[in-house]
């Protein structure tokens, strides 16, 4: 029931407002201030839009607060300034936006020296981006005629906020034509090369972090905004100079020059895992990522690749030589030598560089012999299982990728040396026989079983159908006879009784209270353990028990007879799954949780 009066109530702001001699200060220590601002209360806004207030409000956000205030307090009215500033409503954003002394006072900030404080920074950054976003033609031709804008956004990168602000420049400009321009300004003042150049191994680490996020980012907004435009829109020009090959040689130049710290390498290489992104389709794109490979939106650019290819053995040295890197105690004991990051960033753009296909890129890597190189990592660094994953990739790339035969000799992604080099089954086998060992003296099953399971799993099946079953079938029948009788022993045998503990039936009953037998149905989810990762059949489980957990509740209505005659809907939980009403796979029952 509702009462027929009106029982507003009066804010304070309001009384405060009659007040001839009232501050900013009184107003921003009301609980409601900022709530009363979104709701377009005139009277407030008409004074905070006052040149004095407004000159306060930005004052506060670039302002070091005194050292001596309580810490609680020292950001309070910095953090309402900023909301304020940044509460979207026209009147504030015209009177920012439009007074070009309040811009200076806001760029001002910018040209104090680093370190700038993180948090001022970040009020900054949120306030000047929205002024981009509201008031986009003021603030951009302000910001164009400061000649050393770019220089000082770059100046303090190790700022986070800083990031935000220069993808706010590239993805928040519209009309488009406007953002054409923006992009092309940006171009000129060559912010990829100069964000490519604080990649630099004598850069500080922090720095070189954002640096290459920020070129991540950079390409991930322009590819998703050119898939989103018309053909007849003109180019994005930082895409064209981010995936040139003149542009990723600088980048590995910058890599391996002079000393080859981690930090370069790692920072580095993401970018370049992000120029060899490729997109994946959905559920099936996920459901598919062994027998069919990613499915595409577009093609890596040939420029990137062949700026990589001369570099690829660096990239082996690094396998060979890594940074060094002290001992660490892990919950396996202490690890003398430990894998690190700048290793498992090379298997990651291996693994990257094998789904390409590309011909002289195979070549160069089976050359190299890095394929071999990979495995020996996967079975010295039993229980790294970003690693295990990665070579996993490089193996199902190699045994899904089609070529004719009279080209297999050229190519490296062919599965030949795999198995001829690489001695792919014969590891297997061995491996598999010393953990059997291992465990039957009383020790833990080796980390990198599961993964070891679905490589073997893997064979097996390119053995009964794929696009290389013919020549996986040749090479098996080329192995010496005692280690081609043991693979079919082990594969009959060893490997079947694998595959079948490891298969773990999920079922979940959902029984209309009707119990009518036409109201009931089980819901079979099994995941094959050799068709995606482990990762993925975790989130598809809690899916499926979130739906069993809805489904299942009994929701009493007011009627009995509804009940009876509104059953359960008998497709509304495999809806919510996805298209699929009956999946199949296997869960590994021993499958091995990253540790280092």
């Amino acid at each position: 029931m509702f009462w027929k009066f009106d029982l507003h109530t009066t804010s304070h702001i309001d009384q405060l407002l009659d007040r001839e001699d009232v501050t900013l200060r009184e107003l921003m220590e009301e609980d409601d201030v900022l709530q009363e601002c979104k709701a377009q209360n005139r009277r407030l806004l008409l004074f905070l839009s006052q040149d004095h207030c407004m000159t306060e409000l930005v004052n506060l956000i670039t302002t070091e607060p005194p050292a001596d205030l309580e810490e609680k307090s020292r950001f309070k009215f910095p953090n309402i300034a900023c909301e304020l500033l940044t509460s979207d409503v026209s009147l504030i954003n015209d009177k920012l936006g439009g007074d070009e002394s309040l811009l200076e006072t806001l760029y001002h900030f910018l040209e104090q020296d680093p370190p700038l404080n993180p948090l001022l920074a970040s009020f900054f950054s949120k306030t000047i981006g929205n002024l981009i976003a509201r008031k986009t033609e003021q603030v951009i031709s302000f910001l164009r005629k400061k000649d050393g804008f770019i220089d000082l956004v770059l100046k303090h990168i190790d700022a986070s906020a800083m990031m935000d602000l220069l993808l706010r420049l590239i993805s928040c400009v519209e009309p488009a034509p406007l953002r054409q321009e923006v992009l092309n300004w940006l171009s000129e003042e060559k912010l990829i090369q100069r964000l490519t150049e604080l990649i630099h191994t004598g850069k500080d680490e922090e720095r070189q972090s954002n640096a290459s996020q920020t070129l991540c980012d950079i390409i991930r907004l322009s590819r998703d905004q050119a898939n989103q435009m018309q053909e007849n829109v003109e180019a994005d020009p930082l895409l064209a100079v981010l995936e040139s090959q003149e542009s990723v040689a600088g980048l590995l130049k910058t890599m391996f020059e002079g000393e080859r710290s981690e930090a370069s390498i790692v920072n580095g290489t993401q970018v370049l895992l992000t120029l060899l992104e490729t997109r994946r389709s959905g559920l099936e794109g996920l459901m598919d990522l062994y027998s069919q490979g990613y499915e595409r939106s577009y093609t890596v650019n040939s420029s990137i690749l062949h700026a990589i290819e001369p570099h690829l053995k660096d990239f082996q040295q690094l396998l060979l030589n890594p940074p060094k890197k002290s001992a660490i105690l892990t919950t396996v004991g202490l690890l003398e030598e430990p894998l690190g990051n700048a290793r498992l960033h090379v298997a990651r753009l291996v693994a990257a560089l094998l789904q390409t296909s590309a011909p002289s890129v195979c070549q160069e890597l089976c050359k190299l012999t890095t394929m071999d190189q990979l495995l020996d990592l996967f079975f010295k660094y039993s229980w790294n299982n970003f690693l295990h994953f990665q070579v996993e990739l490089c193996v199902a790339s190699i045994l899904n990728h089609s070529v004719p035969e009279e080209q297999e000799v050229k190519l490296g992604s062919q599965p030949r040396p795999l198995f001829q080099k690489c001695r792919l089954v014969q590891r297997i086998l061995d491996a598999w026989e010393e953990n059997d060992q291992i465990q039957a003296e009383g020790g833990a099953r080796r980390g990198n079983m599961g993964h070891l399971t679905r490589m073997a799993n893997m064979v097996v099946q390119n053995l009964e159908k794929g696009p290389v079953q013919s020549q996986i079938s040749d090479l098996i029948k080329e192995l010496p006879e005692d280690c081609r009788g043991h693979w079919e022993s082990f594969v009959d045998e060893t490997l079947r009784e694998t595959n079948r503990r490891n298969t773990v039936e999920l079922v979940s009953t959902i029984q209309s209270p009707s119990a009518s037998p036409t109201h009931k149905y089980k819901l079979f989810f099994l995941l094959n353990h050799t068709s995606i990762p482990f990762y993925t059949f975790c989130n598809f489980l809690t899916l499926i028990l979130c739906v069993s957990q809805v489904s299942t509740h009994n929701l009493h209505s007011s009627s009995e007879d509804d009940d009876m005659e509104s059953p359960f809907p008998n497709d509304l939980s495999l809806q919510q799954v996805g298209s699929h009403s009956t999946m199949t796979t296997h869960l590994s029952a021993h499958e091995e949780r990253p540790l280092f």
